[in-house]
């Protein structure tokens, strides 16, 4: 960023003289009283499979400051990689601790406590192995209201419908609890298809609380450019359903696009992702307000010394 991109931006920021730009970043002050909460809902929440780990430990710092203990990570119980990531405790608020409780008491096993990555924020980790004698119903369940079905033979497949049952468990649970408090309000970000089937339940049964859907690569996307195909000259061309079964991911497909189509607000990371997903989810993303709204955090959070320091230069 050159000196004068910065003294024009400070000269900006001048004329704004009664915002108090600190205040944005309070460590959940505000958050706390008006009642507003982020659940964050990744499989990759303190457990390390792919680069989706890496962006949600990059936006961690800085959602922590404007959420504080309101932020709280959702995410799948894997035991080698708690033991080294997470410090195991309760939950610190009564709403948190009722919904957990609630699950515990119905059989589920429910981890709880700290990621130890910077910004230290809460987590809720599901045991899905406990969860799984409930496997056939919620496949019922699942297939009755999103028409869904999921194939028995696709473990990973089941493992998102496990998860994806105990967070929107969870939620419903927790919304229950927070809103007793005063009027609430509730974000809940969804990443990736693992984490679909929870942001499809949640819509279709009328929760209170607002869905956002990330994808960080389009499902289909991701095989057909790996089968050599000349992918983005020929978006417009496939025929989807027929090349998602002919890979035997059509569930999945199916989870990734209802996904999409039930949130709230659908981004992707990236330009180009979204120019897949118009095509490949028939769903064009909404990045312009929201996505450019987390990079003004990430920007201010960086550049505020630069600000300051620009803003003496041209007193000078």
């Amino acid at each position: 960023m050159s000196i004068s991109k910065i003294k024009n931006a400070a000269k900006s920021l001048k004329t704004f003289q009664g915002i108090r730009f600190e205040k944005c970043l309070d460590n959940g002050e505000a958050a706390e009283q008006m009642n507003k909460w982020l659940l964050e809902v990744s499989w990759e929440v303190a457990n390390k499979v792919g680069g989706i780990y890496t962006v949600i430990r990059s936006k961690v710092p800085i959602t922590k400051k404007e959420y504080g203990n309101n932020y709280i990570c959702l995410g799948p119980y894997n035991d080698s990689f708690v033991k080294t990531e997470v410090e195991i405790s309760e939950p610190k608020t009564d709403a948190l601790r009722e919904a957990v409780n609630d699950m515990r008491r119905n059989g589920v096993n429910v981890v709880t406590g700290n990621w130890l990555i910077e910004g230290f924020p809460q987590v809720v980790l599901f045991d899905l192995s406990s969860a799984a004698n409930r496997l056939d119903g919620w496949k019922g369940d699942f297939f009755e209201h999103a028409h869904i079905g999921i194939p028995y033979f696709d473990r990973e497949s089941n493992d998102a419908l496990l998860f994806g049952f105990c967070v929107f468990w969870f939620i419903g649970t927790f919304l229950e609890h927070v809103k007793r408090i005063q009027k609430c309000y509730v974000i809940a970000h969804f990443h990736e298809w693992l984490a679909g089937v929870g942001l499809i339940m949640t819509r279709l049964r009328g929760y209170d609380c607002g869905l956002i859907f990330t994808t960080h690569a389009t499902l289909l996307g991701r095989y057909l450019c790996a089968g050599s195909t000349d992918f983005y000259n020929n978006l417009s061309f496939f025929n989807l359903d027929k090349e998602a079964g002919d890979r035997q991911i059509y569930h999945r497909y199916c989870i990734e696009r209802a996904a999409a189509s039930c949130a709230h607000v659908f981004t992707t990371v990236s330009k180009i992702t979204g120019i897949e997903s118009e095509f490949l989810l028939n769903k064009k993303p909404g990045n312009n307000f929201y996505s450019y709204l987390f990079c003004y955090y990430i920007y201010y959070y960086y550049y505020y010394y630069y600000f300051i320091f620009a803003i003496r230069y041209t007193n000078t």
